[in-house]
């Protein structure tokens, strides 16, 4: 029996051969760009339906964006669209496309969990109660969530929520992990507390370093005396006015799979620190030492390595806020439409704790650039719509990048960002296939 690898499974393997075997191309290793032609490129040409105006351009060990979807066969309850990665426990990306929304509706937002969540009815937020406790913490304190909602101002926010993974499928060497591609992001509007206004009248210490969280999730193996996440937060992070201790998403009580019937939410850093289910908080003395933040977990190495290097714990720093990013949704990937017409483009960018000055979109593989058009965000933290219109010069085979710039002047890599062993982190530019006809 003849055995086949899957197109990424074979990339993963070595960009090298793949390149080679598929298309016959050899790189050029000091500029990445191909050397893709005769033979090789017509092989490319007919498996894209389309010739390549810009071929000469196009990066090595790059998997062709037409050819990158990897279509599922599973769904979640009210997630229409999204693509499932694991069943236990769950996590579902949303396909680019499914993002277009200026505020994420609850439908689309993605899926990621550790462990298993709660079953809890509707009626549990009527006796839901916050333990906040710790070492920093002068005494501790028992809140309803109906004391919350009914003593504190309440604010309604555009927060980013980001997996720190998001990306971590075109890492090589791979890393090990749920196999995300660009759809583990979203915007929603949240509504709930400042921690800030719950915090400081109770008396933090001026010892005070952590701010971390406990969940009402279950451990996968089933061990109640396993926890299978618990993460924290700076002080300085946790007592900005972004972040909240949140109940509503869109308008609505939180949907079970989000957290409901409370969660933390601390835009601009990994979604791994907005802890779901929430029924604790420690205010620590120390760095938290939780599930999932010593090792590897959530971490990078502190100086850059080469890939597939071993690198000790010792040298791997947390993640805090997330990197300059960019998502093209709209036109989906695959789009065929004609020469004749401009293509109207558009999607997100965001910056974990800080702005995004400009965006560009490229359709030659990154040899030019135009600057597209930016809107403000609607608060801090939240995400900011971009929109450009782009013509073509011939029929053909296209990809449309995106790059962004962020209010420190760092700006998207245009192909990976430095290898991590756990895949965390890539923002590389976001590119949507095109075929454009006479």
């Amino acid at each position: 029996m003849k055995k086949t690898v899957g197109l990424h499974a074979l990339y993963r393997s070595s960009t090298e051969i793949a390149d080679r075997e598929l298309w016959g191309r050899e790189a050029n290793p000091l500029t990445r760009r191909g050397f893709i032609k005769g033979s090789g490129l017509a092989a490319m040409c007919a498996a894209l339906g389309a010739s390549i105006p810009f071929a000469e351009h196009m990066p090595a060990g790059l998997i062709p964006a037409a050819l990158a979807d990897d279509p599922n066969d599973f769904s979640i309850p009210g997630k229409d669209g999204l693509v499932v990665l694991n069943d236990r426990p769950i996590n579902a990306e949303t396909p680019a496309h499914l993002l277009d929304d200026a505020v994420t509706p609850a439908s689309r937002v993605f899926v990621r969990n550790n462990g298993v969540p709660p079953k809890l009815g509707p009626d549990a937020a009527d006796n839901w109660t916050l333990r906040i406790e710790g070492e920093a913490l002068d005494a501790p304190v028992s809140l309803s969530l109906e004391s919350l909602k009914r003593d504190y101002r309440q604010h309604t926010l555009a927060l980013v929520i980001e997996c720190a993974g998001n990306g971590r499928a075109e890492f090589y060497p791979a890393a090990k992990g749920n196999q995300w591609t660009t759809g583990a992001v979203a915007c929603p509007e949240w509504t709930g507390v400042r921690l800030a206004d719950v915090l400081e009248p109770l008396g933090i210490g001026d010892d005070a370093v952590y701010v971390a969280y406990e969940g009402a999730d279950t451990h996968l193996t089933g061990d109640p005396s396993k926890r299978p996440i618990s993460r924290g937060i700076p002080v300085a992070k946790a007592l900005e006015k972004e972040t909240l201790l949140a109940f509503a998403m869109n308008g609505e009580p939180l949907p079970l799979l989000h957290g409901f019937p409370l969660r933390l939410v601390a835009g601009g850093w990994p979604a791994s620190v907005s802890g779901k289910w929430l029924n604790r908080l420690l205010i620590r003395d120390r760095v938290h030492d939780g599930e999932k933040m010593l090792g590897q977990s959530y971490r990078v190495p502190c100086e850059p390595v080469a890939p597939g290097a071993d690198v000790s714990d010792d040298d791997m720093c947390i993640i805090e806020s997330m990197p300059v990013k960019s998502l093209i949704t709209s036109p989906r990937s695959g789009v065929t439409v004609p020469q004749s017409a401009p293509l109207a483009v558009r999607g997100h960018a965001w910056a974990g704790d800080f702005d995004v000055r400009r965006v560009y979109t490229s359709i030659d593989f990154g040899a030019s650039w135009q600057r597209a058009k930016l809107e403000r965000p609607a608060n801090r933290l939240a995400w900011q719509r971009f929109s450009a219109s782009v013509r073509f010069p011939a029929p053909g085979y296209y990809e449309v990048w995106a790059r962004a710039v962020d209010s420190n002047g760092k700006a998207q890599p245009m192909l990976l960002p430095g290898w991590n062993p756990r895949g965390y982190l890539n923002n590389a530019c976001h590119r949507v296939a095109v075929r454009v006809m006479a």
